[in-house]
């Protein structure tokens, strides 16, 4: 491979292996994963650099992981002796192609696709795209082969040129960012590893996810300087059930749930409202009951899941408001299903029941401690169920926990038990007030207004990538105690889902999105911008990266 790169000028080099990695097909959760990886690594030991330090390329697999996916590193060391490191990572895995329709085995042909698309009149945006030729079309294009081809090419100038480095580049590309985010969490003990062994220092982290425009002829290229994270709070909602013939003394759990959903849905009341980013409000990414096939009783439980962006606050700043939330959502169903009762006793000339329309509403902390005040076995209950069920969907897993807990009420009161599921990503962003961060967000303007100078481009700085990345692992913002209400919210916290929180906190890695640029992201119109993504971004990286480890080189020579 290194035979077919020399040949070429960095933006060929780019542009090659990105057509290269999108022909790998590396869907979420399959073997492609795998796949690309070893690609990537054959590359990297195709470099004569590595060719002579061999134990600078290595894969780590991720543990207990069924399609056998790894994580590839590759450790570039300058030519002056330094311990500041500067890590590049990129994600290599992509979303499904289904979308792609009678398109689906072409997704990752890029020339057939561009060929298409330029007579596709049904969106005049992407047939001029197509016909413009700086585009690159298909799946993975700028979600984000194009990125992982653009480090790529980064390394192999920076092992030719290992006087421009005042410190090293790591190299760390992932799988699974698009599901559960495995790769970068099982990185986590990797870098701990690399930074005792090789005494590496990590300056910063640069990830470069896609970046797109926010708006019809928006002209910037967005550079981020933290991620933000996410939740999933789900609510388990347990109801009483009855025959249709009798559904007026029932507390539906479908009902509670919608008025939950109403009350939460792209409310943009949550979201955090920060003077200049996009922040995003949560979204109902699940409402269902536990009903499998028809029958003419009504539901006993609903299952109820959100995606919910954290950029400033806490789980425990969540769980209090999702609380407060639902106590009235509750409050309201209750009172509803009162009145409907009374009306229908009314008409009906019936003599009513004596009835609680009462609905409980906790967290699921608060829900173990009172079935243990009682004697009931919640903690080995959750366990048993966790170790029954590990093999299904992790989300589904959480919510047999949560109901097998409810089976232990003896009263069978209707309650909604609200609890966190994963993924769980932290969110991070740089402290203007740190000195240390302060350092490096005043080196990323610097060469951001240089780069400026050069090229014409217009950037933005923001403080938080709007989407998922996997940069939300690299560091921890929350105190002991605000962590704490999410794990205790979390069921089976160390089996399901077992995040490196001490970890992440002891490495505490700046991490900045400086990304490929283009269009419609897990779309089947997916697109990079060659001429920013394959000419611009390469040089504007590689400027970052001498900078900060310039940088820490003058601070520690002023000292």
């Amino acid at each position: 491979m290194y035979h077919q790169l020399q040949k070429k000028d960095i933006p060929g080099q780019v542009e090659f292996l990105t057509r290269h990695l999108v022909g790998i097909q590396s869907i979420n959760g399959s073997e492609g994963e795998s796949a690309v990886a070893d690609f990537i690594k054959e590359v990297l030991q195709s470099f004569p650099y590595f060719k002579q330090n061999p134990g600078f390329v290595w894969e780590q697999p991720v543990p207990n992981d069924t399609v056998e996916r790894k994580n590839i590193f590759a450790l570039v060391r300058g030519k002056k002796a330094s311990d500041k490191t500067v890590i590049f990572h990129s994600h290599i895995d992509t979303v499904g192609i289904e979308d792609f329709g009678h398109l689906k085995s072409d997704a990752v042909n890029p020339d057939v696709l561009e060929s298409f698309f330029s007579t596709y009149e049904l969106d005049s945006d992407v047939q001029a795209d197509a016909q413009s030729g700086d585009w690159m079309f298909g799946r993975g294009s700028v979600d984000m082969k194009s990125g992982a081809a653009v480090h790529l090419a980064n390394v192999l100038y920076f092992t030719e040129h290992l006087d421009e480095l005042s410190g090293n580049i790591l190299l760390m590309m992932n799988p699974d960012e698009e599901s559960q985010h495995k790769g970068i969490i099982s990185a986590i003990p990797e870098l701990k590893r690399l930074k005792e062994v090789y005494e590496l220092d990590y300056v910063s982290a640069i990830n470069n996810d896609f970046i797109t425009p926010l708006y019809e002829g928006d002209p910037h290229r967005y550079i981020y300087t933290g991620a933000a994270g996410k939740l999933l709070p789900s609510f388990y909602v347990y109801g009483r059930e009855s025959h249709v013939g009798d559904t007026l003394s029932s507390i539906d759990p479908n009902f509670v749930a919608a008025e939950i959903t109403r009350r939460i849905h792209n409310n943009l009341e949550l979201a955090e409202n920060i003077d200049g980013e996009l922040t995003l409000p949560p979204t109902c990414l699940q409402q269902r009951d536990n009903k499998e096939f028809y029958t003419v009783q009504t539901a006993t439980s609903s299952y109820l899941y959100f995606n919910y962006f954290l950029y400033e606050s806490t789980a425990k700043e969540v769980m209090d408001k999702l609380t407060a939330i639902t106590r009235e959502a509750c409050l309201e169903a209750e009172y509803y299903l009162f009145k409907q009762y009374q009306e229908f006793l009314k008409r009906s000339c019936l003599p009513g029941k004596e009835l609680s329309w009462y609905i409980e509403v906790t967290s699921l902390a608060d829900f173990i401690k009172e079935l243990e005040s009682k004697g009931l076995p919640a903690a080995r209950t959750a366990k048993e169920v966790q170790k029954e069920h590990q093999h299904i969907e992790p989300r589904k897993r959480c919510f047999k926990i949560v109901e097998a807990l409810q089976n232990l009420d003896p009263n069978k009161k209707p309650r909604v038990i609200i609890f966190f599921a994963p993924p769980y990503l932290p969110h991070n962003y740089l402290n203007e007030e740190d000195e240390r961060d302060a350092k490096l967000l005043q080196s990323i303007k610097e060469v951001l207004a240089e780069t400026e100078q050069q090229t014409g481009e217009q950037f933005a700085l923001k403080k938080f990538f709007p989407y998922l990345a996997d940069g939300s692992f690299l560091s921890l913002h929350e105190t002991d105690e605000e962590i704490s209400s999410l794990t205790n919210n979390f069921p089976e916290w160390e089996s399901i889902y077992p995040v490196p929180v001490k970890g992440i906190r002891e490495l505490n890695i700046a991490s900045v999105n400086m990304g490929v640029y283009g269009k419609d992201g897990h779309k089947w119109t997916e697109r990079v911008y060659k001429p920013y993504t394959f000419h611009v971004l390469p040089e504007l990286i590689r400027k970052t990266a001498i900078k900060l480890l310039e940088q820490e080189e003058n601070t520690l020579l002023s000292v």
